[in-house]
């Protein structure tokens, strides 16, 4: 995790770039997911002192789609200058195994930058849903079994993960709505289509807050001080669950490494802003800042687990 003590070293360990060299021009950045979302959210928090620190604007292109593979796929497709990143989630480490004829294939076709933030899930029903905590509901998919639904805002990603999770420690079935994002399955849990599912943070916390959905727990290990009346799922009769997604940013593989350590050296800066420190506190999520190979070894380790939950739970590719 960043932190204030951290930042001084961490921007005098980065290569000194002669400040005329790189950047030059602005730099683009694919969303591979809505806007507004887990991982729209923190980017665009980012991308406004990465701007003042590289110099030259840093733009958003939101491609969000078939589980972020359209946006990976268009990132993967640009030169390998470091005028072209990738801002994502876990699918990228999932898509290849559920998704047939990518026309990419990630643990190749890009290099890490710096993992941005880490965020609890939340467990959410829709403010008149009958269940009124996590117990009620799964005695109502118990009574049921396989006729309640649950959302998530693409296959195997994080939400979509936490829930199955979920469900195999309490020996329950649900019918899975897969969606393209996450403004499209809260509306969905929203308008009744579906009955529970985890969200992230950007897009279910201002929700809770107004009354609009109904918060029956977090997969964090503590509960989150911006909702401190809702209980984690561990304290709830699951001991040790946890889960939390993350948002990274990437580059097209072969992208000079000089350019890698200015943007990593930039993330680290952005992280430290006290404005985007203020808000990622209100909504729940941890800034990380991490090097490029911490986050190619949390996303090898996310990888081994999301294939043993693969296997385990038989799914196929799509």
């Amino acid at each position: 995790m960043l932190t204030r003590r951290s930042l001084p070293a961490l921007l005098l360990a980065a290569p000194a770039l002669a400040q005329d060299s790189y950047p030059n021009r602005p730099i683009r950045v694919v969303v591979a997911w809505p806007a507004g979302g887990g991982v729209d959210t923190p980017t665009r928090l980012v991308s406004v002192p990465m701007s003042r620190f590289l110099g030259q604007p840093v733009v958003l292109d939101n491609r969000g789609g078939a589980s972020g593979s359209i946006g990976e796929a268009e990132a993967a497709r640009a030169a390998a200058d470091g005028y072209t990143l990738l801002a994502t989630g876990l699918g990228i480490v999932t898509n290849p195994m559920l998704l047939r004829n990518l026309p990419y294939d990630p643990q190749t076709a890009f290099t890490p930058v710096s993992q941005l933030t880490s965020a609890p899930l939340l467990l959410v029903v829709r403010a008149d849903h009958p269940a009124q905590s996590l117990d009620q509901l799964l005695d109502l998919a118990r009574k049921a079994p396989g006729q309640l639904t649950y959302f998530s805002s693409g296959i195997v990603g994080g939400p979509h993960m936490t829930c199955v999770m979920l469900m195999r420690r309490a020996g329950i079935t649900a019918t899975h709505v897969n969606y393209r994002g996450g403004s499209q399955s809260i509306a969905g849990v929203m308008g009744g289509d579906t009955d529970f599912g985890f969200s992230t943070l950007p897009q279910a916390v201002p929700l809770v807050r107004e009354g609009k959905l109904r918060a029956l727990g977090v997969s964090s290990p503590q509960r989150m001080s911006s909702l401190p009346d809702v209980p984690t799922i561990a304290e709830q009769g699951f001991p040790g669950f946890e889960r939390a997604e993350a948002t990274s940013l990437w580059a097209p593989s072969g992208t000079p490494p000089e350019c890698i350590a200015r943007l990593h050296q930039a993330v680290v800066a952005a992280l430290a802003d006290p404005d985007v420190l203020a808000r990622l506190e209100v909504l729940g999520m941890t800034p990380v800042g991490s090097t490029p190979a911490e986050m190619a070894a949390a996303m090898a380790e996310y990888r081994s687990f999301a294939a043993a939950m693969i296997r385990a739970e038989g799914l196929r590719q799509e």
